[in-house]
């Protein structure tokens, strides 16, 4: 059978940055709190003329400039922060990017979970047609009420990916173990422009979650955890990422590395990719459903030893879905030049105050009342503002 995975892969994130040590100084707190509390550096923001869109956008067109368009017939758009109860998103991506008319279009929603479910979506698309390809892109921005719990652990960005036959980053493995339970942990009422979170639900859950696709992996047939090299979650903050390991680790028996600061684990324990799986999420944020494909692309970018190697990657969607499934890195992946891009890009953020952040924030801008955004970004895409209650978009 011809192996079907991901063939490229490729991030955006915003304008903004917000630095950890700003807020933690306004709120009065011990940075430390942030920093080794919840493993987070600093969280992205977008500028008013960005949104899910543009990220995505950004991210896409990168992709296609190396990869080009050939055989792409559809688009899956993964969101959480969906700007339209109707329209996907995906759609208004469609035409910043001047793809073909004869392309399917839809948006997926499931919490954090979206990404993976378009991503197996793809999968099943590609059995069926071997010679087409699928675009999949997962953005969010990530927002929580000021001064509450949630709020340091905000985050935007976008991860775009082909999928196809033959691929040249990573096959994904048949076996997938899945688990669904109904838990109010987390979620964003339609009249809220911020999420709900019930913090301790919510971290329980997901190691619930964890439990039972693990337990349904395995059931399915799914490689033992000593024929797995790499072991990727989902981080709504990256101490999450610890927290899963350490769960993980007694839920096998394995002798996993739950070191967070560095990459060289502690005598008898084995190097999972917990440290270099982090690496960008530290500095985005809270990605929601691109969250996952972050950490991937960290690993990918920063480890040049995979080749061959067995991918364990954990996708949870509060509410809660969650999937566990392998993949194998295909020989050839490693570029260094990509974490040096995505390094560049995180840099280049212009940092806000917290005061400028705090505005930004609380500004709303309902649909009812036609407007236009400032040009603040220098991206390619930019989100223009309300024109008779419909959002509009143009290249930059």
């Amino acid at each position: 059978m011809t192996p079907i995975g991901i063939q490229d892969l490729e991030l955006a994130t915003a304008h903004h940055v917000v630095p950890l040590d700003a807020l933690a100084e306004h709120g009065g707190v011990d940075p430390a709190k942030y920093h080794i509390g919840l493993g987070q550096d600093e969280f992205g923001f977008p500028a008013p003329d960005e949104d899910i869109v543009t990220m995505a956008a950004a991210a896409a067109a990168r992709l296609l400039a190396r990869s080009g368009t050939d055989g792409i017939r559809t688009l899956l758009f993964a969101t959480e922060s969906g700007v339209d109860q109707s329209k996907a998103a995906g759609v208004s991506v469609h035409r910043l990017l001047g793809l073909p008319p004869q392309l399917r279009v839809v948006e997926f929603k499931q919490a954090c979970y979206g990404g993976t479910a378009a991503l197996q979506a793809a999968l099943g698309i590609v059995a069926r047609h071997p010679a087409e390809r699928v675009l999949v892109i997962a953005s969010d921005v990530a927002r929580y009420a000021l001064d509450s719990p949630g709020e340091p652990t905000q985050g935007a960005g976008a991860a775009a990916f082909l999928v196809g036959a033959a691929p040249a980053l990573l096959e994904i493995e048949p076996v997938t173990g899945l688990y669904t339970a109904d838990v109010d942990d987390f979620w964003r009422p339609n009249d809220s422009t911020t999420a709900v979170v019930d913090g301790a639900l919510s971290v329980d859950a997901y190691l619930d979650a964890l439990t039972g696709a693990w337990d349904d992996y395995r059931a399915r047939g799914g490689a033992p955890v000593d024929e797995i090299d790499r072991i990727l979650y989902h981080q709504p903050f990256t101490k999450m990422a610890k927290k899963a390991q350490a769960h993980f680790a007694k839920l096998t028996g394995a002798a996993l590395s739950l070191d967070l600061t560095s990459e060289v684990p502690a005598a008898g324990l084995r190097d999972t990719g917990l440290f270099t799986g982090s690496i960008y999420n530290r500095r985005l944020g809270n990605t929601y459903t691109a969250s996952l494909y972050s950490c991937l692309a960290a690993l990918l970018h920063a480890d040049a030893s995979l080749e061959g190697k067995r991918i364990a990657l954990f996708s949870y969607g509060s509410g809660s879905v969650s999937e566990f499934f392998t993949a194998v890195v295909q020989p050839g992946y490693f570029d260094a030049s990509r974490a040096a891009g995505v390094t560049a890009e995180l840099d280049a953020r212009e940092p806000l105050t917290v005061p400028e952040y705090r505005a930004l924030h609380a500004a709303e801008h309902p649909s009812l009342v036609d407007y236009e955004t400032p040009r603040v970004t220098g991206g390619p895409f930019r989100f223009t503002g309300i024109q008779d209650r419909a959002r509009q978009y143009a290249r930059a």
